[in-house]
């Protein structure tokens, strides 16, 4: 494996982060002010270049774009990468951008029509401050999974920082699921993604299986991403929940 440079990762985001976030290892929150050492943060670091794209440009050129019987909206998606993609190695502005991304996808105003009742515009706080830190994980075209952290693992990392149980934790996978099972949330996901170089795609079918998300570039072989999750998951997903400060209820 290629050694590559895992010097801190800081950025400043628009919001203030829960604190609790440092009970995982190697990362830090202070404020808005976000800090991961990637040597102790990730279970896997092989790659520090990220797809992104301009979100002001998704908002201003794709969000409103309706498909068409040419043009699905996933072929939409794929020419506007092509198009405004960008290759970069600031892990900072990956952070930013899914900021934004997850600032839009789990804005306050869909909780009406998840119906779901449990969930509150604080599990929406939740899921947007964990998908940002998701977006650092990363699968190359061939499948292999080269970046993986612990927010790969949604119900373990969300329960772990956050105090929630087995349930909600599953409840809160559920909602980041969303796109799967509405089709209206899923138009929007797969635009918003373009910002990220890619389409969020998921390793499981839904919470017992936890097998987490990642936004993945077009093309790449989900076979070759399913036998590399498979391998590793269960050994990384006890790792997260080690650090568990209450047990689950």
């Amino acid at each position: 494996m290629t050694t590559i440079d895992t010097k801190a990762i800081t950025v400043e985001l628009p919001q203030a982060f829960d604190e609790r976030w440092s009970r995982l290892p190697g990362i830090q929150v202070d404020g808005r002010r976000i800090t991961i050492d990637p040597a102790e943060y990730f279970f896997r670091f092989e790659s520090n270049t990220w797809l992104v794209a301009d979100w002001e440009l998704v908002k201003s050129q794709l969000l409103d774009v309706q498909e068409t019987t040419e043009s699905a909206v996933e072929q939409l998606a794929l020419d506007f990468i092509k198009a405004h993609g960008e290759s970069t190695s600031d892990a900072a502005r990956v952070l930013s951008t899914a900021y934004e991304v997850y600032a839009y996808l789990f804005r306050d105003d869909h909780l009406d029509g998840l119906g779901l009742p449990q969930i509150t515009a604080d599990h929406l706080r939740m899921l947007r401050e964990a998908a940002t830190l998701m977006a650092l994980n990363k699968v190359e075209l061939d499948g292999h999974i080269s970046n993986v952290g612990p927010c790969w693992f949604f119900p373990a990392a969300t329960s772990v920082v956050f105090d929630l149980d087995d349930e909600m934790g599953g409840m809160l996978d559920e909602v980041y699921h969303g796109g799967w099972f509405n089709e209206h949330r899923r138009i929007e996901s797969i635009k918003a993604h373009a910002a990220l170089g890619g389409r969020l795609v998921h390793g499981c079918q839904s919470v017992p299986d936890q097998s987490g998300g990642v936004v993945a570039p077009y093309g790449a072989s989900m076979a070759n991403f399913r036998d590399d999750l498979a391998a590793f998951k269960a050994g990384w997903i006890e790792q997260v929940y080690a650090h568990r400060v209450s047990p689950a209820a």
